[in-house]
């Protein structure tokens, strides 16, 4: 293995880079729900577990070439495997998201709506079928033992399909923006990776005076040759300890996400491809026509339940840990801290309590026994309250009505709220 060069970058290097990259795609937006079970479902994403299978013997290169060569890389067009891991401490949420979300059609939705399907990856180990040719056209297929969800983009049309129920969920022209529409990603709400790449961008967002990046060795993912890029925050009090990127030595693809937590021991998030083709994937890919007997929903429909309080609210995944700046401004909202520790200190409406135990229905039994699971009492200057946890993104809820959230320690919570009275 050719030693490669492991000097930080931070800084200009690193936005001049990741600026380019923005100019592809909207700035994702990091949105803290209240309800701690809208935290922990919107801050999970979708990662997967792959075992390296050699160094190989590549040029050296710096870790601001290989950035420049992740934001330069023009691949359109590719296919593959997916395998997502997910491991934030908690318990699945597989039931809770039905219970949640109301998703099996008992109050008229459509357990293939993107929004309230896709909650269902916030843990465990999933495989994924993914395609793409260019910006409007991507699949996606979450595959399982016995069914297969898919969600297809074809130009202005959006399909998503659950074979377990036979029901369909349709999207057209405007009401297709809403998914993604960047290149080699699948079709799914914003803010949703799906993709090595996805994960990537979101965190190189991060990379700044706040951030160390390096290029740390080689590896081989899916076959093909790589570089292994280091992101690590260089303040104290967050929970990721590190971000590794495998790129593609070749047209600079990220072939692997993993993110480390800072308290050790397995990865939070493990995403990475099993097997991948950058060639042109066949037109049949992108075409979906409802098998006979599905029960189709029409975005419109959907949209408008939602609206009505009768289905979940729409759970969009954060960006990076810097997006929590762009809370800053918003009302009841402020910012403590920057980068990798930053924290949103959030007033509940009308300074009133978040609920912590169930009465009058405000939170449902599964959701309380969701919340009660990951809770610790804890007390300070600002009085007392209780921290929700998991191992990567903890919440602070004091029984005066504030919330503070971050990417950050149960005691960077706690010394937040305490700076803050």
């Amino acid at each position: 293995m050719a030693p490669n060069d492991s000097a930080e970058t931070t800084g200009n290097a690193a936005d001049e880079a990741t600026g380019t990259m923005a100019g592809r795609r909207r700035a994702a937006r990091y949105v803290v729900p209240v309800a701690v079970a809208g935290v922990a479902a919107a801050t999970i994403g979708l990662v997967p577990a792959l075992a390296d299978s050699g160094d190989p013997d590549l040029p050296k290169i710096t870790a601001q070439q290989l950035i420049e060569k992740i934001a330069a890389s023009d691949t359109e067009q590719l296919s593959g495997t997916v395998k997502i891991s997910t491991d934030l401490g908690i318990p699945s949420l597989g039931g809770l998201a039905g219970s949640l979300a109301q998703g099996d059609g008992a109050h008229g939705g459509s357990s293939a709506d993107p929004q309230e399907k896709l909650t269902e990856l916030a843990s465990g180990t999933h495989t994924l079928r993914v395609a793409a040719d260019g910006p409007d056209k991507q699949r996606v297929s979450i595959l399982d033992s016995a069914a297969e969800y898919s969600v297809i983009r074809n130009g202005d049309q959006v399909w998503a399909y659950d074979s377990k129920s036979n029901e369909a969920y349709h999207a057209t022209g405007d009401k297709a923006s809403g998914h993604a529409e960047k290149r080699g990603e699948a079709a799914v709400p914003d803010g949703v990776p799906t993709t090595p790449k996805a994960f990537a961008e979101e965190a190189l967002r991060t990379a700044g005076p706040t951030t160390s990046v390096t290029v740390d060795g080689t590896a081989q993912v899916a076959g093909r040759d790589a570089y292994k890029l280091v992101i690590k925050p260089k303040q104290g009090g967050s929970t990721i300890g590190a971000i590794t990127i495998a790129v593609d030595a070749k047209n600079g693809v990220p072939l692997k996400f993993t993110l480390s937590p800072s308290s050790g021991g397995k990865a939070v998030i493990d995403a990475g491809f099993t097997g991948v083709d950058f060639a042109k994937p066949a037109g049949s890919s992108f075409s979906f026509t409802p098998p006979k007997g599905a029960k189709v929903t029409e975005a419109d429909d959907a949209k408008a339940q939602r609206q009505a309080g009768k289905q979940a609210p729409e759970f969009k995944m954060p960006g990076a840990p810097a997006g929590l700046d762009g809370l800053a401004g918003g009302k009841g909202v402020k910012v403590i801290g920057e980068g990798w520790s930053a924290i949103a200190e959030i007033e509940a409406p009308g300074g009133r309590a978040v609920p912590t135990s169930p009465k009058s229905g405000d939170v449902p039994p599964a959701a309380q026994q969701f919340l009660d699971s990951f809770g610790d009492k804890v007390t300070g200057k600002f009085g007392s309250g209780t921290v929700f946890k998991t191992r990567l993104v903890n919440a602070l809820m004091t029984d005066d009505g504030k919330v503070y959230v971050g990417l950050v320690t149960k005691d960077a919570l706690v010394r937040a709220a305490n700076s803050a009275n």
